[in-house]
């Protein structure tokens, strides 16, 4: 891979513009932080700038659309700016709001229809969905280490801390499911246990 890659760069000033004043949830961190990790990661295994590139447009299109921007709007900027390839893996990457007959989904037959549609996904897509899996894992998993409350950390999630933890647990499970055995979906193996450890040895300490 090359040093710098102005494709990269574009895609990065394109998803800053677009989390604009988005922070993580639960914290003060721009909300870009976690795209540019999604990079970082899809970066340590030597995926190729297309790859890369979706990485960090990944959210744009499920969290973005506001401020006169619809989603078909986003589709459109991102195939003619980014190529249709890109914009393939982000859509299979992206929660659909509805199903193909258009019926509205709930939070669980959002995670349920993304769990699904990983069946047809790209190798791309699926390597996007292992990163973005892996930085969201350890970034909990970081926040309970520092903190001495880790109800804190699990009420930013609506499913609470065994929802959020199955959830990991389901989409590793779905990529080996699926034969996608690249060595990343290891290391979304490793964070989904030491999160799951983590929360046992917890919950033991405060059960004490």
């Amino acid at each position: 891979m090359t040093g710098y890659s102005d494709r990269i760069n574009h895609a990065f000033a394109f998803a800053a513009k677009h989390h604009d004043r988005q922070v993580r949830k639960g914290t003060r961190l721009p909300y870009i932080t976690h795209p540019a990790n999604v990079a970082v990661i899809l970066t340590r295994y030597a995926c190729d700038d297309e790859t890369v590139v979706a990485g960090i447009l990944h959210d744009v299109i499920e969290d973005c659309v506001r401020e006169g921007w619809t989603r078909e709007m986003l589709e459109e900027r991102i195939g003619e700016k980014f190529t249709a390839g890109v914009l393939e893996t982000v859509l299979m990457v992206t929660h659909r709001k509805v199903d193909d007959d258009g019926n509205e989904l709930d939070k669980q037959e959002k995670k349920a229809d993304y769990l699904l549609r990983l069946a047809d996904a790209s190798n791309a897509a699926r390597w996007v969905c292992a990163a973005d899996k892996i930085h969201n894992a350890s970034s909990i998993l970081a926040d309970l280490r520092r903190t001495v409350d880790p109800e804190s950390v699990w009420g930013r999630f609506s499913v609470g801390k065994e929802g959020t933890i199955r959830w990991y647990r389901a989409v590793h499970d779905r990529l080996r499911e699926l034969g996608f055995n690249a060595p990343i979906v290891d290391e979304l193996k490793d964070v989904t246990e030491a999160l799951e450890l983590y929360s046992d040895i917890g919950a033991g300490q405060s059960g004490g």
